[in-house]
């Protein structure tokens, strides 16, 4: 299985970078080839300063050896070896009218030193950040990951939309990093679904990712945009900081995990704001994303 899901995200980065450069129609991403001293390595791309993208990276990796003590503890698992694959992505627009995406689908395994396998999981999902609320968007976005959703358990969808809200929330400032999408983890063997099964739910939520995101990116892309719009753009992407470095599984797994740094901050935007106490005017559209943030909602 490990080897199958290798072999999927190896192609589908390159399906998806093949369509963001034609999306961008000026960038291309830059490959990065790289080794992890303790086993694996990854391929990173990065694209920046593009037409339509100002920053973003569509990353894949596949590290194994040891499970770092940070590690053994979170799992509640003694001196065992791992292995991880995935594929990580984030795009962050120039136009404050196209929103961020963020994207992660992968699969984790678990030994004993003998080589017996303990554990195996797949894990993922996708979200939406906007720094305008175009509630067409939304409901796009929502309805495509749905759709996935429903072609295996009618429950997925609710179930994971629920989990990506309560998952991208910034406690801190009790508000959620965007409009949601889908999140789910530790997929494992049950009665109900096979690994093999988990793999194909993954698979389609995988290939369902374009379709969701692209759409949006065409329609606002060529939406004009003031200074001030781009100053809220600056300071909403100082939150999303905020939850990368504060919150997020995936950043602190990296780390604890001795991973490549480069990779792992990819995330960050290249230009934030942090404004002491801001707050939009009242009954403007800055305000309007706020309330939503504050409250999620159902979009389909």
């Amino acid at each position: 299985m490990k080897e199958k899901f290798y072999a999927y995200i190896q192609d589908l980065q390159d399906t998806i970078t093949s369509k963001l450069e034609e999306v961008d129609g000026k960038a291309v991403f830059r490959e990065d080839l790289w080794d992890r001293p303790e086993g694996g390595g990854g391929r990173t791309r990065v694209i920046e300063n593009g037409t339509v993208f100002e920053k973003g990276g569509v990353n894949i990796s596949r590290v194994f050896g040891p499970l770092a003590p940070a590690m053994q503890q979170h799992f509640g698992v003694g001196d065992v070896d791992f292995y991880a694959c995935g594929l990580s992505l984030v795009l962050h627009p120039k136009n404050p009218m196209v929103p961020t995406v963020h994207a992660n689908w992968r699969y984790f395994e678990m030994y004993e030193k003998d080589g017996t396998l303990v554990d195996q999981w797949f894990g993922g999902g996708q979200d939406l950040t906007p720094y305008y609320l175009f509630e067409e968007d939304a409901r796009h976005f929502h309805h495509v990951c749905k759709s996935a959703c429903d072609r295996h358990n009618p429950d997925f969808y609710p179930d994971y939309k629920k989990r990506c809200d309560l998952y991208f929330w910034n406690s801190h400032r009790d508000e959620a990093r965007g409009i949601g999408g889908l999140f789910f983890d530790y997929c494992k063997l049950s009665e109900e679904m096979s690994v093999d099964d988990w793999y194909k739910f993954v698979t389609d939520i995988g290939d369902s990712f374009l379709s969701a995101y692209v759409p949006i990116v065409e329609r606002r892309k060529e939406l004009s945009y003031s200074e001030e719009n781009r100053n809220w753009q600056e300071i909403r992407r100082g939150r999303y900081v905020e939850f990368n470095l504060v919150h997020d599984k995936g950043t602190l797994f990296g780390l604890k995990t001795n991973g490549r740094i480069e990779s792992i901050l990819m995330s960050l935007p290249p230009h934030v704001q942090w404004v002491y106490d801001h707050q939009p005017e009242e009954g403007s559209e800055e305000e309007k994303l706020l309330k939503v943030l504050k409250e999620p909602r159902e979009w389909v």
